[in-house]
């Protein structure tokens, strides 16, 4: 029986774990799914762990049902991406002490103490704040002393996995712009960074760039997994970069993507910065490459927590030919999107409609009122981002499994102006680019098949007065709460 050419994909998300492979002519054959099991740390007010031998397992076993899935393959190739922001703490000796995933804050309590948040802004492309990882790790100085003494290194999620596969020690640069630790302009850690931090600069691991070869995997998973014991393990990087590549965007494209939260993003060949500190500059996964961002915070996540609700045995077109049958609008909703221009966030969010509710209020109102939320949540971060570095495309990239209400592509190209692109892979996105990536290092010449729908934008007009009681309901939201 001839094999089938393919490789291996880890995606550790904020909310699930997947294993896939695909072809390397793009064809997903098989993915294995399941949730990721978060501790939660009751030494501080807002944090979350997991124990990286729990999710190496899983890993394990996700892998081998999706090669189950797959079939008769010849696995060339395997890499991993992650969610942004997360580490795993390894000892002297190279074991896994803790994960700290994205949505763990344990060192909010100590962001005042870092001086000059302008200069670390300047340095690291981001204003610093508990999400990211340098800030991780002081809330586990102060407050976990039994797992920093084990500290010997970090590293992100993904580069974990590619160590745990292979046995080297490596941080990717796209990775390592979430640090707060790593001169972005400049590609390289900053000893100036680790001292605002207290931190010695021998903590940090050497830096690998995205497509390059590590190693070849470790001759007893090979023989675990059943799996080509020549395959090589491939250097990814984080899941959002992944994803945009999956677009074959260009320098100078905007791309959307929706997954638990929702990144807009400009591609750069300048390090651009925003005056008011808005945005955030990381490293793109190619050498010479700048992304330009704003987010929009969770967004993903709520839509597929209400399709739960109301509609937990329908499919998504259900929900869309529902969708199609509103005419007035009765409802606003604000769900704690983000929006850059506001100086706080939305703590507190809900369903706004009037009272006594209307028979014509309907589980399609709510949910096209999350899909405006949503939309509108979008396009005022989208407005952010263009003030920054313009937008002289007519078109937007987007994917992620966000996009799979097509209602919502629509209701972006009418707020945006903006024609809408989506590739058929978007499910798939930071996979897609895992692929692309393995195919690149091993020199790989496939053709790849990968077309994409095009969603025009309508009258703008059409939504003026609905964009407008967003607005006013958010605000009504914010002075409540």
């Amino acid at each position: 029986m001839a094999l089938t050419n393919a490789h291996i994909i880890i995606d550790f998300g904020t909310g699930n774990l997947r294993a896939a492979v695909i072809a390397t002519n793009g064809t997903v054959l098989g993915v294995a799914r399941e949730d990721i099991p978060y501790i939660r740390d009751a030494q501080y007010p807002d944090a979350l762990y997991f124990d990286p031998r729990v999710l190496w397992n899983q890993i394990l076993e996700l892998t081998a049902t999706a090669l189950k899935y797959a079939g008769a393959v010849r696995v060339l190739a395997i890499t991993a991406t992650s969610q942004r922001e997360g580490i795993v703490v390894l000892d002297p000796a190279g074991m896994p002490v803790v994960g700290l995933p994205n949505i763990d804050h344990r060192g909010r309590a100590w962001e005042h103490l870092l001086q000059d948040k302008t200069r670390v802004y300047e340095l690291t492309g981001r204003y610093p704040t508990s999400l990211f990882s340098a800030l991780k790790l002081v809330g586990l100085r102060e407050g976990r002393q039994e797992w920093w003494r084990q500290l010997d290194t970090f590293l992100s999620i993904s580069d974990w996995v590619e160590y745990m596969f292979c046995g080297v020690e490596h941080y990717e640069h796209s990775q390592a712009s979430e640090s707060l630790l790593y001169d972005i302009e400049r590609k390289t850690w900053s000893e100036a960074l680790c001292e605002r931090f207290s931190f010695p600069f021998a903590l940090l691991p050497s830096l690998t760039s995205s497509g390059t070869v590590l190693a070849k995997i470790k001759s007893s998973l090979a023989e675990a997994l059943s799996v080509n014991p020549e395959a090589k393990v491939i250097v990814g990087g984080a899941d959002t970069q992944l994803a945009v590549l999956s677009t074959r965007a260009n320098a100078g494209d905007v791309v959307i993507v929706s997954g638990t939260t929702t990144p807009i993003i400009k591609l750069s060949k300048t390090y651009d910065l925003d005056e008011r500190q808005r945005t955030w500059t990381g490293r793109y996964i190619d050498a010479d490459s700048y992304m330009v961002e704003a987010n929009a915070g969770v967004t993903g996540l709520n839509y597929q927590r209400l399709k739960k609700i109301f509609y937990p045995n329908e499919g998504y077109e259900v929900i869309e030919a529902e969708l199609a049958t509103i005419s007035d609008f009765q409802c606003v909703a604000s769900l704690g999107s983000l929006v850059a221009d506001e100086k706080q966030p939305l703590l507190k969010g809900g369903f706004i409609f009037n009272t006594p509710v209307n028979h014509e209020l309907s589980r399609a109102g709510f949910v096209w009122a999350t899909l405006w939320d949503i939309a509108c949540s979008i396009f005022e971060n989208y407005k952010t981002l263009v003030s920054v570095t313009p937008n002289r495309q007519p078109y937007i990239w987007t994917c992620g499994g966000g996009m799979e209400s097509k209602m919502l592509r629509q209701l972006i190209a009418d707020l945006t102006g903006r024609e809408i692109r989506i590739r058929n892979s978007y499910r798939y996105a930071s996979v897609m680019g895992g692929m692309m990536l393995c195919n690149q290092a091993l020199e790989i010449q496939e053709t790849v098949t990968d077309p994409y729908e095009q969603v025009l934008p309508g009258t703008k007009e059409v939504h003026s007065d609905f964009y407008h009681r967003w607005k006013e309901n958010r605000e009504l939201l914010k002075k409540i709460f």
